[in-house]
């Protein structure tokens, strides 16, 4: 099941063929099967996204918020309507278990373009301070740059937020999992988003991402994926002090409360690390335990990891599904090797495919204990199922520890929440998650020190794609 459109770009209101000729094979991780070829752009067709934008932003930002709002609407039923597709494409693009992909992926894309509704309904656009009138309007042309790993909850965390902001937008989606991008273009179309207002183009970061990055004409760059692509996005963009709002990587801590429930804390850290195969930005990679219970906690891990099913993507009963791509597979492979060769105890998994399995980039979840701070697998960020579990003797060793790190995305602590309120408060993330609580949609998300800047979700998205005017003696 592929989207029609793969070889297009959506410009203008219109399916339209690349100027490029450039094309990609997209590969299910699973099998490495090809199932489609993709268009990859170049500067140019990036120009023409971003020239129909320009051309309709004029219109767009003036039109009424009711009725941009009703446009988002008109989305979320496409999307709903398409929601087993979406599902079932991100299945097929990312490797992500069926049940995984529809309870968690799709439902991701959904539950944000309701939150941002819900909360741009509620949010003050406008209002008087003094004989100064006060003004939430959008800042105008938006290029939102898009990861593999979470397709739909972080181009609905972009796009919806700008389109009710009253921006207009060109999405590059990432080229390694494009599927789901070329299907939500499909549905925007569908639910008559104005020509321009919307745009996509496929292509690599280097050629399409650089270009939407540094073009005079782009007001904001949303961009969420890698540390180090987020730098470059960073770099292109400054020549035109355009705004950049990054959303990057993470290396996040877990910490443990020598009072908590130990089997329920580890084993709910073993899941939150190991979903989606590991490949979020905000995992809690790095558990720290106090030295009296790691031996314990190593073997409630172990059952945790033991309790994963690793297999076909399309059986229910898959928990775990392969990592997206070979390169994927070789950097996890070469970091369990790292944390093998500097003595950290391999508690299990390790390197290589899980037993009788001969293709697809599956690995074995892996847990290592007894880790210390200076490890290689205590500091890169993975990006698969493998958890660090360090010792701690008190909490401000592990305070310091945890945030002895260059990201700051989000943290984790569990225990009695008396005890973790006043520790949360010394934990350096854009996140702090009490006893692994539901995922909270309206919370702001985003990190401090190279996780990035700017915060997404809700009403903290629609901030971010806002300019705010001041009217002065508009009450005189």
């Amino acid at each position: 099941m592929t989207p029609k459109n793969m070889t297009k770009f959506y410009i203008g209101g219109a399916w339209v063929e690349p100027l490029s000729d450039a094309r990609m094979d997209v590969e299910n991780p699973a099998t490495e099967e090809i199932v489609c070829e993709v268009a990859m752009g170049n500067a140019a067709d990036a120009d023409r996204a971003i020239a129909a934008a320009r051309a309709a932003f004029d219109a767009w930002t003036v039109t009424p918020l009711a009725d941009r709002i009703a446009l988002v609407k008109r989305i979320l039923e496409v999307y709903n309507a398409k929601y087993e597709e979406l599902a079932q494409v991100m299945s097929t693009e990312m490797g992500a278990p069926i049940t995984w992909a529809r309870e968690a992926q799709a439902w991701a894309g959904q539950v944000h373009i309701e939150s941002t509704i819900k909360a741009a309904e509620q949010m003050t656009w406008e209002y008087m301070r003094g004989d100064t009138r006060i003004v939430h309007e959008g800042i105008g042309v938006c290029a939102l740059i898009t990861p593999w790993n979470w397709p739909m909850n972080q181009i609905a965390c972009k796009v919806a937020p700008a389109l009710i902001a009253g921006c207009t937008v060109v999405l590059k989606p990432s080229e390694i999992a494009p599927l789901s991008g070329v299907l939500f273009a499909e549905i925007c179309h569908d639910a008559g988003v104005p020509a321009g207002v919307f745009n996509l183009v496929n292509g690599t970061g280097p050629e399409v991402g650089t270009r939407l990055s540094a073009h005079p004409e782009v007001d904001m760059v949303s961009f969420t994926g890698s540390t180090r692509a987020g730098t470059a996005v960073a770099a292109a963009a400054a020549p035109t002090v355009k705004r950049v709002a990054q959303e990057l990587g993470g290396k996040s801590p877990n910490i443990i409360l020598a009072s908590a429930d130990l089997l329920a804390a580890v084993k709910g850290g073993v899941e939150g690390c190991f979903g989606n195969t590991g490949q979020s930005c905000d995992a809690p990679t790095r558990m720290f335990v106090h030295r009296s219970q790691h031996d314990q906690a190593l073997v409630h891990a172990r059952a945790a990891a033991e309790a994963v099913v690793v297999g076909d993507p399309r059986d229910t009963a898959t928990t775990m599904g392969p990592l997206v791509s070979k390169l994927q597979f070789d950097k996890v492979q070469r970091l369990i090797q790292a944390g093998i060769d500097e003595g950290a105890t391999l508690v299990c998994g390790g390197i290589g495919r899980p037993a009788g399995m001969n293709r697809g980039w599956f690995v074995r979840p892996t847990i290592f204990g007894n880790v210390t701070n200076e490890m290689t697998v205590s500091r890169e960020e993975i990006f698969g199922p493998v958890l660090a579990i360090l010792p701690y003797d008190s909490l401000d060793e592990a305070v310091a520890m945890a945030n002895d790190t260059p990201y700051g995305l989000a943290a984790y602590i569990a225990g009695p929440v008396e005890e973790a309120r006043p520790l949360a408060r010394r934990l350096r993330a854009g996140t702090v998650n009490l006893n692994y609580p539901a995922w909270d949609t309206f919370a702001p998300f985003g990190g401090y020190k190279q996780s990035g800047n700017g915060r997404e979700y809700a009403d903290w998205g629609i901030h971010d794609f806002c300019e705010v005017k001041g009217i002065v003696g508009w009450g005189a």
